[in-house]
């Protein structure tokens, strides 16, 4: 459902280090057609230009694993270092640039420098926020765990070099795994972690493996000799720390462990704050997305009673109907859709033609660019399986040209028959035409390809999720109204039920992390207030423990797109077209949409 593969760039992932050579980074100044810049102000755009570099050198050269998926692979047999001098000169570097931030004359700056200084700051106080406050390193073994995983998976999944070199590097980073475990041995606090991380990282442990069965293991004859040999040993070892790992999760972090998943709501209020860059509070967002869900229930509902004026007695669809009517009409009108569903093992191949068939219209219809990248739909490597049913996976911003990766979790293999019927309910034959637009086009894939092309290395790098989520739910939501299936009535029902869900993880969000709902108010609201199936439920629950304040990027995002495409209308007038409006939108890479709305409006930057 989301682009789901989070950039680790927090506190512990950043080192204090000076202005390094990065020759391999893109110009992280603005468009070549920005305005002449008085001396002055190309004073101060060279200064930040100069510390943008400065953090994103940091940056990488602290956290390798996260600059291989960026695509910078100057330490790609280099490993994260999360040992106590390792995060002490994290807190040290980002206080140093912040400090340096603070002294540049930000009112000189380039418009677009004043929007990437904004993104900097705010990554800066959540990377200390990070390691400050919430200090995930004593509480989160999924750290270590994402680690690991993409250590070698994004070393392995995309031929950015060829594969002798990358297997090489790849034993540098098996060789040092046990390392990386034995600092999650000594950092994590098993009083802090909560039982459900625990959990979840003993279950996805094996996966590690499976990537070096997957990716590594049939490559061992790109070596010959000593390097063969050496990788052999390296993936003994590497296995040895696996399971020394998954005894160690099993037998003392799982049985003891006891913190709170919750953040309460001090703590969740700043979180959002850093995860979103927009201004609306929480009880801001959650007003609106109440009124929404309201909305688009009543909406629904007739659009059922067009669909059962045959099916049903007349009494059964009154125009004004009361909650347990509406609610049974919904029900009704959605088995129909229901009972439309792909085969167990087809869903790869037919999300392969809802693609297909999703960018011959934005093609046809001309709503926006189509980049020419490639992109191909993967079945979720089972390291990553568990927390959400598809994501985008784009190439790093610095590995341009490389194939963008739709990933569709399979069902797993020791779900009951009523569990796989619960699941290919909720993605049904239309939800995954709705999950290829959300994930791919027009939406993550098209979004990611778009934004690549802008210039800035750190706005690529600190690539907002509130904007790439709105941009996809916006997405979904502009295929229908231009006229996609529109021959369909059961296709508007089932994307407006996926929008509902939208809706709910905002809501859904808050309850959990500040309100206290227990796992039966959670289902209670999902399955009879967003009409999703007990296993998607039963998911987004874990995902509610798991995470914070990133489900409500989705509702906060689309709002935030419809306000800015409402604004915008209105202000270019005639000259507004959806293909025009649309590629000037990614054209500024992806910002917090409230920059892009300041830039095409020419408002201050706030």
């Amino acid at each position: 459902m989301k682009n789901f593969k989070p950039l680790l760039l927090v506190a512990a992932l950043a080192a204090a280090l000076p202005a390094l050579p990065v020759a391999a980074l893109e110009p992280v100044a603005a468009p070549a057609s920005a305005p002449a810049a008085t001396p002055a102000a190309a004073r101060a755009d060279a200064q930040f230009n100069a510390l943008a570099q400065r953090a994103l050198a940091a940056w990488f050269r602290a956290s390798p694993s996260n600059a291989t998926f960026i695509g910078m692979h100057a330490h790609d047999a280099e490993l994260d270092d999360l040992s106590a001098a390792g995060r002490a000169r994290a807190v040290a570097a980002d206080k140093s640039l912040l400090a340096a931030l603070d002294r540049l004359p930000a009112a000189r700056l380039s418009r677009e420098n004043q929007v990437d200084a904004a993104i900097l700051r705010n990554q800066l106080q959540l990377n200390l926020w990070n390691a400050e406050v919430y200090e995930d390193w004593a509480r989160d073994p999924q750290v270590y765990g994402g680690i690991a995983g993409n250590a070698l998976y994004n070393l392995m999944a995309r031929d950015f070099a060829p594969l002798p070199q990358r297997l090489r590097a790849a034993t540098r980073r098996m060789e040092a795994m046990p390392g990386l475990f034995a600092e999650e041995r000594a950092n994590l606090d098993p009083a802090r972690v909560p039982k459900v991380f625990a959990e979840t990282v003993a279950q996805q442990n094996g996966g590690l493996k499976q990537i070096v069965a997957a990716f590594i293991a049939p490559h061992l004859d790109a070596l010959q000799g000593a390097e063969r040999a050496r990788l052999e040993a390296a993936i003994k070892t590497f296995d040895a720390a696996v399971d020394a790992r998954q005894a160690w999760l099993d037998g003392t972090l799982v049985p003891n462990s006891r913190g709170d998943f919750r953040l309460g709501a001090k703590r969740y209020d700043e979180k959002l704050h850093f995860a979103l860059m927009s201004s609306l509070s929480r009880a801001e967002i959650k007003q609106r997305a109440e009124a929404e869900l309201a909305s688009v229930r009543g909406r629904m509902y007739e659009i059922s009673r067009g669909l059962l004026k045959d099916r049903l007695p007349a009494e059964q669809l009154p125009e004004q109907p009361t909650p347990a009517q509406q609610q049974a009409a919904i029900e009704a009108a959605l088995e129909l859709a229901y009972a439309e569903r792909p085969a167990p093992d087809h869903l790869v191949a037919d999300a392969t033609a809802d693609l297909q068939q999703a960018r011959q219209f934005v093609i046809d219809h001309q709503l926006v660019s189509v980049p020419a990248t490639p992109v191909r739909i993967i079945e979720m490597p089972e390291f990553q399986q568990g927390v959400t049913a598809a994501y985008c996976d784009s190439p790093g911003p610095l590995d341009r040209s490389l194939p963008t990766y739709y990933a569709i979790s399979p069902i797993p293999k020791g779900w009951t028959q009523a569990q796989v019927d619960s699941y290919l309910r909720e993605y049904n034959s239309r939800m995954l035409q709705l999950l290829s637009i959300h994930e791919g086009m027009p939406g993550h894939y098209l979004e990611g390809a778009h934004s690549a092309e802008y210039p800035s290395t750190l706005r690529a790098v600190l690539r907002s999720g509130l904007f790439a989520e709105g941009w996809a739910v916006y997405m979904e939501r502009t295929m229908r109204e231009e006229g996609y299936l529109d021959h369909d009535p059961l296709f508007e029902l089932v994307q407006l039920k996926f929008y509902l869900r939208t809706i709910g993880n905002a809501i859904l969000d808050q309850g959990v992390q500040v309100e206290g709902w227990t796992r039966e108010q959670a289902m209670d609201f999902m399955v009879r207030q967003t009409f999703q199936q007990e296993r998607e439920a039963a998911g987004k629950w874990v995902r509610a423990e798991l995470t914070s304040a990133q489900l409500p990027t989705y509702f906060v995002g689309v709002q935030e797109q419809l306000d800015m495409r409402r604004a915008v209308a209105q202000a270019w007038g005639p000259r507004f077209t959806l293909l025009r409006y649309h590629d000037a939108v990614l054209s500024y890479g992806a910002p917090p949409p409230r920059f892009v709305r300041e830039l095409l409006l020419d408002e201050p930057i706030r």
